[in-house]
């Protein structure tokens, strides 16, 4: 019994230790390495995305904490008071000439 224990131990060392080396051989070829670069290239792909997903994210979770609005559009400010002061400047030019011409006609 000993005897076909380490047989059977021996031969599935045997047969472990040639997958390995078979796939350590097909690393260092041109193709193994050309798939290694592109399986790295995808991953930063993908790294760069979630990094970009999780800033717009933390971005928008911000502003609605603190109230803000992406520049150029408008929010409705508290009741009675005035949304001046709570527009961008890039907004601020059109929506003074258009309360100056409304305010002439």
């Amino acid at each position: 019994m000993s005897r076909g224990l380490w047989f059977v131990a021996g031969a599935g060392a045997g047969v472990y230790a040639m997958v390995r080396g078979r796939r350590a051989a097909e690393a260092v070829t041109a193709d193994g390495l050309r798939d290694r670069m592109n399986g790295l290239a995808l991953g930063a792909r993908l790294l760069r995305d979630e990094v970009a997903q999780g800033r717009a994210d933390a971005e928008t979770d911000l502003r609605e904490r603190l109230g803000l609005t992406p520049a150029g559009t408008l929010e409705l400010g508290p009741a009675g008071g005035s949304a001046s002061s709570r527009v961008s400047t890039s907004s601020t030019a059109s929506t003074s000439s258009t309360n100056d011409e409304e305010g002439t006609t």
